[in-house]
């Protein structure tokens, strides 16, 4: 049987202040391929390339991943400020109708970073813009220097809810992550359940509740070392999973994309 494929989405980039280019990072596509044990497919980000239902019949499962850009406020009804950052507009509009058709088809994803924020604002939930000025609030953003090694240093604890899938997932209800990212869950969606928090409250883990597939999402960044961290490769292992489940499903459900 061929390895299930995964789709990655994407980000764009300028190149040499000229070229626009869609990628997404090396160690996602590592951790995909060695760990997942998935062909990594980069999808570029942007829905006047592609129909998702043909994106969906492509992929037996897709990695939302980080980026600089954020999702733009007016997804969660909010008006845009200079503390919201850069955007991708195109993003926003292929990645939250993709979520919301995985959700109601079954079909598995995983969510990282941004793409932990995208879960959340496609299942009707909110975002803080910066989380670092919220009273009791930590600086969770990556380190404005050092090596890579330095800014992907574990820096704080998550404790999972006990018995909670993330629990089962990790065997443990405490384990040590990175953290670098600006924005957080402000109000989460009708469905989206929290299942971990960093030790100043921010919501780090979830899941979302009643989808017949794997729908797990991290704050953090658990591509960094993913073959050897203890917390990073049970998650892409079961990730892996259940896109292989997934491959060799029989007749799927018929694509509903809302």
């Amino acid at each position: 049987m061929a390895r299930p494929v995964v789709g990655i989405i994407g980000n764009t980039h300028l190149i040499n202040d000229s070229y626009l280019v869609h990628g997404a990072g090396q160690l996602n596509s590592q951790a995909v391929s060695e760990v997942s044990q998935c062909v990594p497919l980069i999808i570029p980000a942007d829905p006047a390339l592609m129909d998702v239902r043909d994106l969906m019949e492509a992929c037996d499962g897709f990695l939302f991943t980080g980026g600089r850009p954020n999702v733009h406020p007016e997804e969660y009804g909010e008006a845009e400020t200079v503390a919201h950052g850069a955007f991708d507009r195109a993003r926003d509009r292929l990645t939250l109708p993709l979520i919301r058709a995985c959700v109601e088809r079954g079909q598995p994803f995983l969510g990282i970073c941004r793409g932990f924020q995208e879960i959340n604002v496609a299942m009707g939930g909110s975002l803080f813009p910066e989380i670092r000025e919220l009273p009791g609030r930590m600086n969770h953003r990556m380190p404005p220097d050092g090596t890579i090694e330095e800014k992907f240093e574990l820096r704080h604890d998550i404790t999972f809810t006990e018995g909670g899938v993330f629990h089962e997932v990790m065997g443990a209800m405490r384990v040590r992550t990175n953290t670098l990212h600006g924005q957080g869950i402000n109000k989460p969606g009708p469905r989206i359940v929290i299942d971990g928090h960093a030790e100043d409250g921010t919501p780090e883990a979830l899941y979302v509740q009643g989808a017949a597939g794997f729908t797990l999402a991290v704050q953090w960044h658990p591509e960094w070392n993913a073959g050897q961290d203890p917390v990073s490769r049970p998650l892409f292992e079961r990730f892996g999973d259940a896109a292989r489940s997934w491959a060799a499903r029989g007749d799927a459900p018929a694509l509903k994309v809302v």
